[in-house]
């Protein structure tokens, strides 16, 4: 069973509600939290360092129950969850909110709202398109990421146009990259990135050949991180064997992320810039840049 960490009954008067006598007068909220963490590390060294201090979390959610106001306790909860996220140590977190003088119009004992979020593990996602309308495939793409399960999106980079890598004779490709957290497995994403293709006619039958939409999963977790997952799968090769040989995806890469490292062989943090610059450098950049475009997410 997973390790939790349970804060019950913080309680702090609010003005959250979508009525002018609740951001008025304000009324009471209570919040429940769950954090769930592996707590094997402190229950060894019986170090506070090492585990979460649950005693700045109810005061990180006493400030957001007294702090700015949200029309709805659904925002409130979210804001919430994000708060405990960002303490490195917790894998997920349960929020309830719970609003008792909820102006509800029948007699209730409590209203409550209730969710569940989880740390998710950073990816990188490289976008091409070389056939029909490119800038709108790619848009619908970036909409329909943004809709899978457990992906969170979090950086699209413009659009770069690349020449073809390998392959047939074949038109220029437009080129991007998402960068987002995702809370499953790298076989459970590889599906919903294949299913998008397949949605937007992507088709397989010419090796490296014209595509309507290309979806690579280039990297699953940080390098090094305890994150960070590996597979030698033909079915899924991470991280992307020849992602360092592509100028297509380190150049808009590096538009989101100036320190991006990749894995190349048994080097575990290479930092992607040099390699941009010496394949600019030796000619097989291939890049330019593409339209401009601002995809919905």
């Amino acid at each position: 069973m997973t390790d939790r960490i349970v804060l019950e009954g913080i309680q702090g008067l609010g003005y959250h509600g979508v009525f002018e006598h609740e951001r008025r007068d304000g009324q009471q909220f209570l919040v429940d939290v769950a954090i769930e963490l592996d707590l094997r590390r402190p229950g060894r060294s019986d170090a506070l360092v090492d585990t979460v201090h649950y005693g700045q979390v109810a005061a990180q959610v006493l400030a957001r129950v007294e702090g700015a106001p949200f029309d709805l306790i659904e925002a409130l909860a979210e804001v919430i969850a994000a708060d405990v996220l960002r303490h490195e140590e917790v894998d997920a977190v349960d929020v309830v909110v719970h609003k008792p003088q909820a102006p509800v119009g029948v007699p209730v004992s409590d209203v409550q709202v209730q969710i569940r979020r989880e740390r998710g593990t950073r990816v990188v996602i490289a976008l091409g398109s070389n056939v029909g309308d490119r800038v709108g495939t790619l848009a619908d793409a970036v909409e329909q990421l943004a809709e899978v399960p457990k992906l969170a999106l979090s950086a699209v980079s413009g659009l770069i146009e690349s020449d073809p890598f390998g392959g047939p004779d074949q038109p220029a490709y437009l080129n991007g990259v998402v960068l987002a957290s995702f809370a499953g497995s790298p076989a459970a994403l590889l599906r919903a990135l294949h299913a998008i293709e397949h949605r937007n006619g992507r088709t397989r039958e010419v090796r490296w050949g014209a595509r309507t939409l290309d979806l690579d999963l280039v990297q699953f977790g940080v390098p090094g991180s305890d994150r960070e997952r590996l597979s030698d799968s033909p079915a899924l090769l991470l991280p992307h064997p020849r992602a360092h040989e592509r100028n297509f995806v380190l150049r808009p890469w590096l538009q989101l992320d100036p320190d991006a490292t990749l894995r190349v062989g048994p080097t575990v943090a290479h930092p992607i810039r040099p390699v941009a610059d010496i394949l600019a450098e030796l000619g097989l950049s291939g890049v330019r840049p593409g339209p401009t475009w601002s995809p919905a997410w």
